[in-house]
C-alpha cells in the first residue's frame, strides 16, 4: 500500500506478490519502491497508476528484507536460504551473493558510504561485509538469541542490532567495541530506527510498545502505547520530524517527533503544573525521566495516546498490478458486447424513425465511444502486462545463466579437489606398497641363498 498523507487523497494497493510481504522501502529519490516477500522474490515498483513492477528472483527460500544503497544503485536482500544477495537497480540483475551465515538471515543493510553491508540472522550473529572484496571482515556473535534487525547510524560510525532476547546493542565500528546495551522491552525487538541526528533511537517490540532512547544520555526516555499487538516495524522520516510504526493489528501510526524540541527542564516544569487528569497526553506534556538500565523501573514514562484519526473514513483505494489487467480486459469486452447490441437496436430505430431515430443513433455512437474508452485502457494494460512478462522471462534467463556459471565454477573446484584427493590417495598407496615390495624381495633373496645348488 502507498498512502498519500494529504486529506481525502487516494491510496494505492499494488498487487503482484504471491505470499506475505516482509519488507518495503522507497528509493532515496522516491521514484522506486522495493518489496521482499515469502514467495522468494523481490519486486521493484514504479509508484504510478500503471502499477508496473520488475521481478528479481535468485533466492531459494523466503526473502526477509530488502534495502536500497544510499546512492540508490543497488539492493541488498536477506533470505531464509542463509544468503545475502546484492542486485543492480539500473540493470535489474543479480550481482553477487554473501554466504557465511549458518541459519536464516533476517536483515541486511548498506552503510551510508556503501562500502560495508551489515547482516544478522538466526545463527545469533551480526556480520560485516566488505562490498569490494565480498569478504566477511567482522562477526559479532555475542547475541543472546536470534538477531532480528540491524542498521547503521546516519554517519556510519556505529552499528546496532536487536534480538529476540529483547536487547538492543550498539557498537562503535572504529573501535569494534560495544558502547551501549539496552534491555527495556519485555519481548523481542522486531525493528528500530536511528534519528537522523544520531541522538535518538526508537524500537518496536512484540510487547506492543515503542521505546524512545536518548543515545547521548544513554537511557530510555519514553514508552509509547498505541498498537494492539506486536509492533513489527518503526522508522523515522528522512527529515526526522515524523516517525511511523506498523503492527500486527493492521494499523500504521504516524507520530510527531517533538521530544527533541524542548529541553527536559521545560518538559518537567510543564508536567509538574498538571493538576487534573485530561485526555491522553502528548509527548510534550510528559515528564521524560525514566530509567535506562537493563530493567526499567515502574516510573518509566508511559504514553497511551487516543489515536482518533485511525477511525476516520478510509480513503478510496485504487488497485494496481497484474491481477487488475485481466479484470479490466474482461470488463472492456463486456462493455463492447453490450455496445454492439445497443448499436444494432439503435440502428433499426434510426431507419424507421427519422429525426428521433437519428437522435437515438447519436446516442448509440456515444455509447460506442464510451465502450471503446475502457477497451483502449485494456489494450494498453494488456501490452504493459505482456511487456512485464517478457522482461520477467529475460530476467529468469539471466538468472539461469548466472546459476549455470556458478555451478560450473563449483564443479570445476570439485573436480580439482577430487583430482588432488586421488593423487594424495595414490601416493599413500605407493608409500604403503613400497615397504611390502621391499620385504617380499628380501625374503625371496633369502630363500634363494639357502636353496641347495
Amino acid at each position: 500500500m502507498i498512502w498519500n498523507l494529504a486529506p481525502k487523497a487516494r491510496a494505492f494497493r499494488f498487487l503482484g506478490h504471491q505470499d506475505v510481504i516482509t519488507g518495503v522501502q522507497f528509493s532515496p529519490l522516491g521514484n522506486l519502491v522495493a518489496t521482499s516477500s515469502k514467495d522468494r522474490t523481490v519486486r521493484l515498483w514504479t509508484p504510478s497508476m500503471r502499477g508496473e513492477s520488475s521481478v528479481f528472483k535468485a533466492h531459494t527460500a523466503a526473502v526477509r528484507s530488502v534495502a536500497f544503497s544510499h546512492d540508490g544503485q543497488r539492493l541488498v536482500t536477506a533470505s531464509d536460504d542463509k544468503s545475502v544477495k546484492v542486485w543492480s537497480v539500473h540493470r535489474q540483475c543479480f550481482i553477487y551473493s554473501l554466504n557465511q551465515h549458518t541459519n536464516w538471515v533476517r536483515c541486511a543493510r548498506f552503510s551510508p558510504d556503501g562500502r560495508l553491508i551489515a547482516s544478522c540472522g538466526d545463527d545469533r550473529s551480526v556480520r560485516l561485509w566488505d562490498t569490494s572484496t565480498k569478504h566477511c571482515i567482522n562477526c559479532l556473535s555475542d547475541c543472546g538469541g536470534s538477531a532480528t534487525f540491524v542498521d547503521f547510524n546516519s554517519s556510519g560510525t556505529c552499528i546496532a542490532s536487536s534480538g529476540s532476547d529483547s536487547t538492543l546493542k550498539i557498537w562503535d565500528l572504529r573501535t569494534n567495541k560495544l558502547i551501549q546495551h539496552y534491555q527495556v522491552h519485555s519481548a523481542g525487538i522486531n525493528s528500530f530506527s536511528f534519528h537522523p541526528s544520531n541522538n535518538y533511537v526508537i524500537s518496536g517490540s512484540s510487547d506492543s510498545t515503542i521505546k524512545v532512547m536518548d543515545l547521548l544520555e544513554g537511557r530510555l526516555i519514553y514508552t509509547l502505547h498505541g498498537h494492539k499487538g506486536a509492533v513489527v516495524t518503526v522508522v523515522f522520516s528522512r527529515a526526522g520530524d515524523l516517525f511511523a510504526s506498523g503492527g500486527v493489528d493492521g494499523q500504521v501510526l504516524m507520530w510527531r517527533t517533538n521530544f527533541d524540541t524542548k529541553s527536559y527542564q521545560d518538559v518537567m516544569h510543564q508536567h509538574s503544573r498538571r493538576s487534573t487528569p485530561d485526555s491522553p497526553p502528548h509527548l510534550s506534556d510528559i515528564h521524560p525521566r525514566g530509567a535506562h538500565l537493563h530493567h526499567p523501573k515502574p516510573m518509566a514514562v508511559q504514553i497511551s495516546p487516543a489515536v482518533t484519526d485511525t477511525l476516520s473514513t478510509d480513503p478510496h483505494v485504487i488497485e494496481l498490478g497484474q491481477a487488475v489487467y485481466s479484470s479490466t480486459l474482461l470488463t472492456a469486452q463486456t462493455h463492447a458486447a453490450r455496445s454492439s447490441v445497443e448499436r444494432g437496436a439503435s440502428g433499426g430505430s434510426c431507419t424507421a424513425g427519422g429525426q428521433t431515430g437519428a437522435g437515438r443513433g447519436g446516442g448509440g455512437r456515444r455509447e460506442e465511444q464510451r465502450a471503446q474508452t475502457p477497451s483502449l485502457d485494456a489494450v494498453s494494460g494488456e501490452a504493459s502486462s505482456l511487456d512485464s512478462v517478457l522482461r520477467h522471462v529475460v530476467l529468469q534467463l539471466d538468472i539461469l545463466t548466472q546459476t549455470v556459471s556458478v555451478l560450473e565454477e563449483r564443479l570445476t573446484l570439485t573436480e580439482d579437489k577430487l583430482k588432488e584427493c586421488l593423487r594424495h590417495q595414490t601416493q599413500i598407496l605407493r608409500d604403503v606398497r613400497a615397504p611390502r615390495a621391499r620385504r617380499r624381495s628380501d625374503s625371496e633373496d633369502a630363500d634363494e641363498s639357502v636353496r641347495p645348488t
